[in-house]
């Protein structure tokens, strides 16, 4: 898996979206700048992991604690928080876009752990935090501290951290600003966490 050693220049979200903008005749500007993971604020990182992953570093690919809540909420008609890991969303951003499928999911499921193997948590959450979207055009950390708090990712303190995290479910609908309920429970995870 070359993502180990080469940080990708661009992502299947990154492709669809620029199609989409192209096909419905909308501007689009791409923001992307691939940084390491030592310029990204521990705030940063563990307020993404504390929305995303709670259980990162304890699970292998696939959070099957998660998965049986979610499973359990979708039986029961609720509304549910998705099971995927951070290395599920990164093989989705990666390889597959945003789209919906059984041979996606397949596939996927058959990606996971060779990215857990042949990556490491480490890198995983390196490429995760630089290739997930934030935003229209707006990809990684950086772009996302620089278009919304205009600093840094290194910069980036707990409350502004913990309200771009909040952002990260729904992306193109959500604003920073206005995540102050859920960015309250992030921030409370992670001082469970001991962050």
């Amino acid at each position: 898996m070359a993502a180990r050693w080469i940080d990708p220049p661009t992502t299947a979200v990154q492709i669809q979206r620029r199609v989409q903008a192209w096909i419905h005749h909308k501007p689009y500007q791409k923001r992307y700048q691939f940084i390491p993971l030592s310029q990204i604020s521990p705030d940063f990182q563990h307020a993404v992991i504390a929305a995303e992953d709670a259980r990162f570093y304890q699970h292998h690919g696939f959070d099957w604690h998660a998965i049986q809540i979610a499973a359990e909420g979708d039986m029961k008609g609720g509304r549910i928080r998705g099971g995927s890991t951070l290395t599920q969303q990164l093989v989705k951003n990666l390889f597959f876009g945003t789209g919906r499928s059984f041979l996606r999911k397949g596939v996927e499921f058959t990606l996971v752990p060779v990215a857990e193997l042949v990556l490491g948590k480490r890198r995983i959450l390196e490429l995760y935090l630089n290739v997930v979207e934030w935003g229209p055009g707006v990809y990684g950390a950086e772009a996302a501290s620089h278009y919304y708090d205009r600093t840094s990712a290194r910069s980036i303190g707990r409350k502004q951290a913990a309200q771009l995290a909040a952002i990260l479910p729904a992306p193109l609908k959500r604003r920073p600003e206005r995540m102050n309920r859920y960015s309250g429970l992030i921030l409370e995870r992670m001082r469970q966490m001991g962050w």
